[in-house]
């Protein structure tokens, strides 16, 4: 007796993935999503340069506060036409997002191998930055809380909670701190060089480029180390109040020796990452 379903077709099955996999890549190749990256890219700069402004602000102590992704969109929304830039902005954080994650699914255009080196970091980026528009888009709609910066506190204590909690919290400090030592590789070795269109800049334009992403990557690294550090200390003095997000880890920078000095540097590299974002959107190879 037999069944009346077909019987399966594994090559039928294996076309089928090459069409959507070849589908994607064509998508890729495309003026919209070229755009949609590119937006995506300025708007990035524009969270950093508010995050960055404020805490310049801080630095020199005419006002300015620590504040973190979050903080800087509700930053936005309070500025004159603040609805209308934050719209434009939460439209390029989703440009930006989808840019990472088809990125991470179809992976680099040129490359002999799958990609997994820059397919992981793609879909990480793009997860957060999916978050990042949702939140704009709930400030959108009415809710400007902007308690994010005691989230990591709120997550570390839930995870230390668990069986094997510390473990788990220092090696996400662990990897938070690898993450700071490959933006600081990224900046000293100008690794962000490599994947732009360098020959279509200027001596000029390619020196300040440079420059600005130098500077730029540093500056995060540095934030990053902070905030890593914060997170293994969480975990060895099983304290959550330890574990900080990007705002703890810039107020940890003002407090500390030479505190404004410090964060008035890292505060201008984050206004120079700003700067080398919005060049980027410009010069970046998609």
């Amino acid at each position: 007796m037999t069944s009346g379903a077909p019987p399966y077709d594994s090559g039928r099955a294996g076309g089928g993935a090459r069409d959507s996999r070849r589908a994607a890549r064509e998508l890729t190749h495309s003026t919209p999503y070229e755009g949609l990256a590119r937006a995506g890219l300025v708007a990035r700069g524009v969270v950093f340069g508010v995050i960055g402004i404020l805490a310049l602000e801080l630095a020199l102590g005419s006002g300015g506060k620590a504040t973190n992704q979050q903080g800087a969109l509700a930053t936005i929304a309070r500025q004159p036409f603040g609805l209308v830039l934050l719209v434009i902005v939460a439209i390029g954080l989703a440009g930006y997002a989808f840019w990472r994650l088809v990125s991470a699914a179809v992976g680099p255009r040129d490359s002999s191998d799958d990609g997994v080196r820059e397919r992981v970091p793609a879909a990480a980026s793009g997860i957060v930055y999916a978050a990042l528009c949702f939140t704009a888009v709930k400030i959108l709609f009415g809710d400007h809380a902007t308690s994010a910066g005691s989230n990591p506190k709120h997550a570390a204590a839930g995870v230390l909670a668990w069986p094997a909690g510390p473990v788990l919290v220092t090696i996400a400090g662990v990897v938070l701190i690898g993450v700071a030592l490959y933006q600081g590789y990224e900046g000293v070795g100008r690794k962000f060089c490599e994947e732009a269109r360098t020959e279509q800049m200027g001596p000029g334009i390619r020196r300040a480029y440079t420059a600005l992403g130098v500077f730029g990557f540093l500056a995060r690294a540095v934030v990053f180390l902070v905030v890593g550090y914060g997170v293994i200390k969480a975990a060895l003095d099983y304290d959550p109040r330890n574990a900080i997000g990007l705002d703890g880890a810039l107020q940890k920078l003002a407090h500390s020796s030479y505190g404004p000095a410090l964060l008035g540097i890292v505060a201008v590299g984050l206004i120079g990452f700003a700067l080398y974002c919005v060049a980027d959107a410009r010069y970046r190879r998609l």
